[in-house]
């Protein structure tokens, strides 16, 4: 190869700061280096895969081209560090901070309560404030598509979107509270009417700062001169392991293909990096050729477009969005299919990143473009070092990587050519998928057919489907045989069964849903054909019918539309004194510190000297002896200082039947075996995955509930309530219906993952541990009998967790003692951070449930007898399962008064990770089969559900099943004023009209009462203390035992003690909960978190008004 000048300085800009890194790593990235190197922690780590958005931050690169400056989101997590060189990259805390000063995106985002946990606050930040610096006056629908790259677990987006919208010319109005109107507009004569529907409103946009899109950072000019450097050299980095090679020209990047043939091309790191990091995929060399020109194009032609293999997916729909609204409809047909799957593939972040190039060439299964592309008959240009310039089709022998149809290693994709549709040709994308954006699809499809000019006859066909097997498939026999047929009804009856057998889903197939999948590839093409009969009839009404009327909604896809909601809350009583902040609206707390990134989470703790990593080795086998444990090629990586097992506990390894190490029987998938301590993550990673285990199988294995029925296996006794006389009432009622309900089990995905760092002390073998739970107290019993010292010697420090759900109630105890012995053992501070993909295997969620009813009612709806059972599946160890079965069963009857009634209710032992706490907990699966024979009696009597509820609802003072007294007033008041304020009944009635006019598209109401009891049925989990230290400069420190999990529990534990002790809320501060302050504290969950510490705290608050000498502050 020809001798080319190279540098090895990586260049780059953060927050307006020069970076210069000599030979950087090329397998570290910029999340890790903004976190570890310039210790910048506002960009968080949640998935590791791109797909979250808490790793936001905005990129700026210059084209010397265009001589503009383009910014845009990216996700952290995804970049490699040698991808910057030339780029500036804005976090969150080049945004805005407390110390300087807060940008008008963190404080709105803030004020408008947009912020719970915080975790994915300075995400979303980012997100916005990026699109500001493309559009200063965003409209509602961009704010939304810019926003859709990220996921908050706790606020439901709403308020987000709301800050969002503050930046909007088009502001919204109040709608009266539902009315559609203005509490303002002049019609609205009547003063008491006014102040009656008026909105109060959650914030006050007068106190917002302006925004002034001039005040931003400038983009450095040094990388403006960069960028238009006519000589730039190539630039090579090389790691411990790998090679970054950046090429200037086209020859220079055909010359290093030649040389490195299996070298991949890098470009946005989509593919790639997910691929690296959970299939241990390695390259020594990468080529990364972002700057290349040839790459970076648009060409129009009288044939069509060409774009380069550069152009990011952003800047493909851009391109698509400027010819459609340039060219005749007719000919832009694959244009508008593309330009519409664009819009909800993956997220912002991911659509910036990934390149048109790369998504063709990597050939996802999932692919929502490549489908289109093959039926819009697009050609793939590729060009190599010898000058061989080829042209491929972008058809189904290269969708299905047949050899013959693909690219050669040192073969480089040049550019897609997309000719224009034909007056008489048709091109659609269809997908389905769980959500509308940032979701694979579950099937998708791209077609075309081309029809003998002025008549529906066949000319060519093409199908192509996606997310169905390993690779897109074409169904070309189907089509050849189609040719020449009529575009009717039998055409597609033909073709539905020919697709089918073409179209083989193995029963195993990866993703599951194999029928439901066959279902989705026949509606796929039903939808299609519907839209050609459409576009047939619009060409020639007279000679092509309409489709029929009843089938029209099939043709319309979901819109994505800016959310809309009304709130309704009490308002502030006028009479309350000013200063009384009780029931007013703040901001949370750390409202503020969320949104600039300075709120601090466990993993943002600054790094502690001999500090080091811990990783697990879990169970591959669900139940299965221990035959052997290897650790020695462990012990022999770089940076391992030790592996710890069930033999370093020095105290109880079994505590409470949860167990912290397997030892000779693993019980699970997921079940921690062992653990690598090293001096970084990484290392311990790597070494973990050198742990030998030799399994030895034991049966049964136990998976599901009926399974577990089968084998009597349970974690615990019956619970049972009965009332009445069951058995004789069933013989006296007009109907009897069985059945069964399956629910299934949840992932939490709090969106920080467990976190613990543990720092042993030197003295009396006491251990301080900070991290994110629900329950400190839970943590310090297992953390000292796992270390077998007195719990007074065992501090537990909780500022903050980033979600929880439930999640973090009994899991932070086993795995904080896990860290805990992984610290007593090595004597140095150990951060355990679990990755996702373990987060999600070891704690595992929500229990799944079976219910089984029998039901005998009246022919007029009422319930007479109800005999159910419930099973849940617990996992293999207690856990949460009998207290969660235990609430099933109590709260199994809901709302309804059944005089004959008997509920019992299992927990399954299964050889699953133990399912836990998960808001509701066990509530929601129960409604579920609760609703259910609602639904089923009104079904068999002919009457609406909402009747069938009324007629069993509570009616009048009385006892539960449980035998607690009830009084159903305001159950009934309640329900009465649901109905009524909705217009429900208007509103049904309605969609009843929707749904006869329209065959396919459906539309419900429903209202469904909840009877929820708060607080837990074991007297001591009903308590709770706080601490209240008063300075004597009048400011007062507020400590208690409950945890902030992103509800704003500190926030409303300062208004209880602002009130209290008469002082404004701004004297009184929280620090954080902890077992040293607040000792025996209970968990903070089922809603009650408020109500027992903050009566914990008033009566301290009341002291120095109640003390005999006058208290006064300075």
């Amino acid at each position: 190869m020809p001798s080319v000048s190279e540098s090895d300085e990586l260049i780059f800009f953060v927050n307006g700061k020069k970076v210069i890194e000599k030979n950087p790593d090329p397998e570290k990235n910029l999340l890790f280096y903004t976190r570890k190197v310039l210790h910048l922690t506002g960009t968080k780590y949640s998935c590791g895969t791109g797909g979250c958005g808490a790793c936001t931050v905005m990129v700026s690169r210059y084209n010397p081209k265009t001589k503009k400056i383009y910014h845009y989101p990216a996700t952290a997590c995804l970049v490699p560090i040698c991808w910057l060189h030339g780029a500036a990259i804005t976090t969150v805390e080049g945004v805005g901070s407390i110390k300087k000063r807060v940008h008008p995106v963190q404080e709105r985002l803030a004020k408008c309560h947009g912020t719970q946990c915080g975790f994915c606050s300075p995400g979303m930040v980012m997100s916005i404030y990026t699109l500001l610096r493309n559009h200063p006056e965003p409209t509602p629908d961009q704010i939304t598509e810019a926003l859709g790259g990220n996921l908050c677990r706790c606020t439901g987006y709403r308020p987000i979107v709301e800050s969002g919208k503050t930046f909007s010319p088009k502001s919204t109005v109040c709608q009266m509270k539902g009315s559609g109107k203005c509490c303002m507009d002049p019609d609205e004569k009547c003063l008491k009417s006014r102040e009656e529907k008026m909105c109060t409103k959650l914030y006050n946009e007068d106190e917002f700062q302006p925004f002034d899109p001039s005040q931003e950072p400038i983009f450095p000019p040094e990388l403006i001169r960069m960028a238009e450097d006519p000589n730039k050299r190539r630039l090579t980095f090389q790691g411990k392991r790998t090679t970054w090679i950046i090429p200037v020209t086209l020859n220079d990047l055909l010359e290093l293909k030649a040389s490195y043939p299996e070298a991949p091309l890098v470009m946005g790191n989509t593919t790639l990096g997910p691929g690296i990091k959970f299939n241990d995929e390695f390259y020594p060399v990468f080529i990364f050729p972002l700057g290349v020109p040839e790459l970076n194009f648009m060409d129009t032609t009288n044939n069509g477009v060409t774009i380069g293999a550069g152009y990011s997916l952003a800047q493909f729909k851009d391109a698509l969005d400027f010819l459609v609204s340039e060219q005749p409809k007719e000919k832009t047909k694959t244009f508008h299919a593309l330009q519409k799957n664009l819009r909800t593939l993956a997220g912002p972040q991911i659509r910036n990143m990934a390149t048109v190039g790369g998504h063709v060439a990597s050939c996802p299964n999932f692919s929502d473009l490549n489908p289109i592309l093959a039926a819009g008959n697009a050609i793939i240009n590729v060009v190599s070092r010898e000058g061989k310039d080829r042209q491929l089709p972008l058809n189904g022998p290269f969708l299905e990587k047949l050899p013959e149809a693909n690219l050669k290693p040192e073969e480089v994709i040049l550019s897609i050519s997309i000719p224009y549709t034909a007056q008489w040709q048709f091109v659609s994308g269809l997908r389905l998928a769980q959500r509308q954006e940032n979701a694979f699809a579950i099937v998708n499809a791209g077609m075309s057919v081309e029809f003998e000019e002025g008549t529906n006859t066949i000319k060519d066909l093409k199908m192509f489907f996606g997310s169905v097997a390993p690779t897109v498939v074409s169904a070309s026999q189907t089509c050849k045989q189609l040719i020449g047929r009529q575009w009717d009804d039998q055409m597609l009856s033909d073709a539905c069964q020919l697709v089918l057998q073409e179209i083989r889903i193995p029963p195993d197939a990866e993703g599951g849903m194999v029928e439901y999948r066959r279902t989705l590839i026949i509606s796929l093409l039903f939808k299609f054909y519907l839209k050609v009969q459409r576009w047939l009839n619009e060409m020639d009404p007279q000679k092509f019918p309409d489709i029929p009327g009843k089938f029209v909604s099939a043709l319309d896809d979901f819109p994505i539309e800016t959310p809309q909601g009304i709130q309704m809350f009490q308002c502030v009583d006028p009479k309350q004194p000013q200063k009384d902040p009780v029931g007013h609206p703040i901001m949370h707390q750390s409202g503020i510190k969320h949104a600039t990134g300075e709120a601090i989470f466990i993993d943002d703790m600054p790094p502690i000297d001999q500090e080091l990593c811990l990783a697990v080795v879990t169970s591959t086998r669900a139940h299965a002896k221990i035959i052997s444990l290897d650790v020695s090629e462990a012990l022999a990586c770089p940076g391992v200082v030790d592996v710890i097992t069930a033999e370093d506990v020095p105290g109880e390894n079994d505590h409470n039947g949860e167990i912290l190490y397997a030892q000779s029987e693993v019980i699970c998938v997921g079940q921690i075996i062992c653990t690598v301590a090293a001096d970084t993550y990484i290392h311990a990673k790597e070494a973990a995955k050198r742990v030998k285990i030799a399994y030895d199988d034991i049966e049964p294995t136990i998976i599901t509930i009926e399974e577990a029925l089968e084998h009597n296996s349970f974690l615990s006794p019956e619970k049972k309530i009965e009332q009445g006389n069951v058995d004789y009432a069933f013989k006296h009622v007009d109907q009897i219906i069985e059945g069964e309900i399956h629910v299934e089990g949840q992932e939490h995905f709090y969106m920080e993952t467990q976190t613990i760092l543990a720092i042993p002390q030197t003295e009396d073998k006491e251990m301080v541990l900070h991290l994110g739970t629900q329950f400190p107290t839970h943590v310090q019993e297992f953390v000292s009998a796992a270390l077998n010292v007195p719990r007074s010697r065992i501090a537990c420090h909780m500022k903050r967790a980033g979600g929880a759900f439930g999640g973090k109630v009994s899991k932070p105890a086993l795995l904080g003692a896990v860290c805990a012995v992984a610290a007593n053992k090595t004597g140095r501070p150990i951060r355990f951070i679990l990755e996702r993909s373990d987060d999600m295997l070891i704690t595992a969620g929500r229990h799944p449930l079976l219910g089984k009813y029998k039901i005998g009612f009246m022919n007029n709806g009422e319930i007479r007898a109800a005999d159910v059972e419930y099973y849940t599946n617990g996992g293999c160890t207690p856990d949460e399962s009998e207290l969660v079965i235990e609430f099933v069963v109590l709260k199994s009857e809901n709302t309804y008064h059944i005089p004959n009634f008997r509920c019992r209710g299992r927990a399954c032992k299964t050889n699953l990770p133990s399912n836990t706490a998960f808001r509701g907990f066990g509530f929601p699966q129960a409604t579920v089969v609760v609703e259910a024979y609602i639904a089923a009696v009104a079904s068999k009597c002919n009457l609406l559900p909402e009747e069938v509820r009324e007629i069993n609802m509570y009616k009048q003072t009385s006892k539960t099943a449980y035998k607690q007294t009830f009084n159903p007033e305001p159950l009934r008041r309640c329900w009465k004023e649901c109905l009524e304020k909705s217009s429900f009944f208007a509103r049904k009635k309605a969609a009843e009209e929707f749904n006869r006019n329209n065959y396919w598209k459906k539309r419900g109401l429903a209202v469904v009462p909840m009877k929820f009891s708060v607080a837990v049925p074991i007297a001591f989990y009903n308590q709770a203390a706080a601490l209240v230290h008063i300075f004597l400069d009048g400011s007062v420190l507020l400590t208690h035992g409950g945890c902030e999990l992103g509800q704003g529990l500190h926030t409303k534990m300062i208004q209880v003690a602002s009130r209290e002790l008469n002082v404004p809320k701004s004297y009184v501060h929280f620090s954080e909960t902890s077992t040293t302050t607040v000792p025996n504290s209970v968990f903070t969950a089922g809603s009650m978190g408020a109500d027992i510490n903050g009566k914990a705290v008033q009566p301290w608050s009341q002291c120095p008004r109640k003390c005999p000498r006058k208290f006064q502050f300075c």
